[in-house]
């Protein structure tokens, strides 16, 4: 299966173009959060990328709520958070949100690591783990050096050893990859991202 990847679209009609065209030739789109800013127009964000005709899976990021998203996604996306789908055979499981919480405020939508440890403990096979957070150590430093990944996320990689671990939220680390185990991990952003994966 040829896989397109990539995060953190932030409404930028430049990087949904570029996307759209490479769908083309993709067997599934994954999406890792984070299409609109703020909370604010997400059905617009979502329209620029209403011409995706591969199956598309997503998992909202901190600025989109998991409702919200669900409500402006398009006909047939399938959307994740704390939940898993298989498709051509492959498990794919998504969890969204900012994980730890950030310090963005109330609009941010954001888990505890507990609350992320409880929705990823629902999981028990994957093939491909989708988050919006990065795993702590990895795909995660910011422009200060600082690591700000997920323990959470980190140890239900260690615990499911996915094929794939994809991410983005830290715009710092996108193009960041890396292997946690057998898992190859890779902070996404908002350029295409290409895998080949069979189940």
């Amino acid at each position: 299966m040829k896989i397109l990847g990539f995060s953190d679209l932030h409404q930028s009609a430049r990087h949904a173009d570029i996307l759209v065209q490479a769908s083309r030739t993709a067997d599934l789109v994954i999406a890792a959060g984070d299409f609109c800013n703020t909370r604010a127009d997400l059905d617009a964000a979502m329209s620029l990328l209403s011409e995706i005709t591969a199956p598309l899976v997503a998992v909202p990021g901190n600025h989109e709520s998991a409702s919200e998203l669900d409500a402006a996604a398009p006909a047939g996306a399938t959307v994740l958070h704390g939940e898993g789908a298989t498709f051509d055979g492959l498990r794919v499981f998504g969890l969204g949100y900012g994980v730890p919480v950030t310090p963005f405020g109330d609009w941010s939508c954001d888990l505890t690591e507990e609350e992320a440890e409880a929705l990823l403990s629902r999981c028990e096979r994957a093939d491909i783990l989708i988050t919006h957070s990065p795993p702590k150590g990895l795909g995660d430093m910011t422009s200060q050096g600082v690591s700000v990944g997920s323990g959470a996320i980190r140890a239900a990689i260690e615990r499911l050893k996915p094929r794939l671990a994809l991410c983005g939220h830290i715009h710092d680390s996108w193009g960041t990859t890396g292997t946690i185990g057998p898992t190859s991990v890779h902070n996404l952003g908002p350029a295409p991202n290409w895998f080949e994966i069979s189940a």
